[in-house]
């Protein structure tokens, strides 16, 4: 489900963006970061190191985009779950966009309590456990996590990154709702909604990275932000995370969770 650029023929692949390129969309000219080698490293930890060498000794993901390649390796370390090679779908075009947005400060939501705990790289927005929140669930007869949405919309107003990985009504809302967002990680896991709401994400043009299957949850939905706040953060002069002076890296774990 990995999409290379359709003008793809013989010889080297070429792809639609990668950060550097004049040609990668969203992307700030005169990047300090290479166009091809991925800034998405594991940490220099022996268990980490090992991790990914055994990953990458059962599974070539060099033939996918930089952008592609980085979320469905974070994924797959995180997750042990080699099926994430095809059940993600991902847009490089889309995926550079979203790391422009958090290089340029796009703020972040997290629908859910897990996934704003393992976000611990970036500034995040998360209402789920406010008190305001029961109370418009009460009020409204709508989900927490519906209600959630409303509420962090209400703050961050659009063109804010949104990651989505506990279950399906948070991203149904952000769809109703008309949130405009900046990108969608939207990885919710579950066996009544779960799928057939991420192939509405898909089909409604917004820029996203989604997977087919029932399967995600929040580490997933944590790893896929993960990589792509990497990138940002090694975008020149980028807003991302804390801000210009913090860290690249300042609470990036072994797991690829801040847990």
């Amino acid at each position: 489900m990995i999409q290379p650029d359709p003008a793809e023929g013989s010889g080297p692949p070429r792809f639609r963006a990668s950060v550097g390129s004049p040609s990668a969309p969203g992307v700030p000219p005169g990047s300090s970061v290479s166009p091809w080698a991925s800034s998405v490293e594991p940490a220099a930890s022996p268990v980490t190191e090992e991790s990914y060498r055994i990953l990458r000794s059962r599974i070539d993901l060099s033939r996918l985009p930089r952008f592609s390649r980085d979320i469905t390796e974070r994924v797959i370390h995180a997750s042990a779950d080699f099926d994430y090679a095809t059940d993600l779908v991902c847009d490089e075009e889309s995926l550079a966009e979203g790391v422009a947005a958090l290089a340029a400060g796009a703020p972040v939501v997290a629908d859910s309590t897990m996934v704003a705990a393992g976000i611990g790289a970036s500034p995040v927005v998360c209402k789920i456990g406010e008190p305001l929140t029961q109370r418009l669930a009460r009020t409204a007869s709508i989900s927490r996590a519906a209600a959630a949405v409303r509420l962090a919309f209400g703050e961050v107003g659009p063109g804010a990154f949104w990651v989505v990985g506990g279950g399906a009504a948070a991203l149904a809302e952000i769809l109703s709702r008309g949130v405009e967002p900046a990108f969608v990680v939207g990885l919710p896991a579950g066996f009544v909604g779960a799928a057939e709401v991420k192939d509405e994400l898909r089909a409604s043009g917004l820029r996203s990275v989604s997977n087919v299957s029932e399967k995600g949850g929040p580490t997933v939905a944590v790893a896929a932000f993960s990589a792509l706040l990497e990138n940002a953060l090694a975008v020149a002069g980028s807003q991302a995370g804390w801000g210009p002076g913090a860290p690249a890296a300042a609470a990036l774990t072994d797991d690829d969770t801040g847990w």
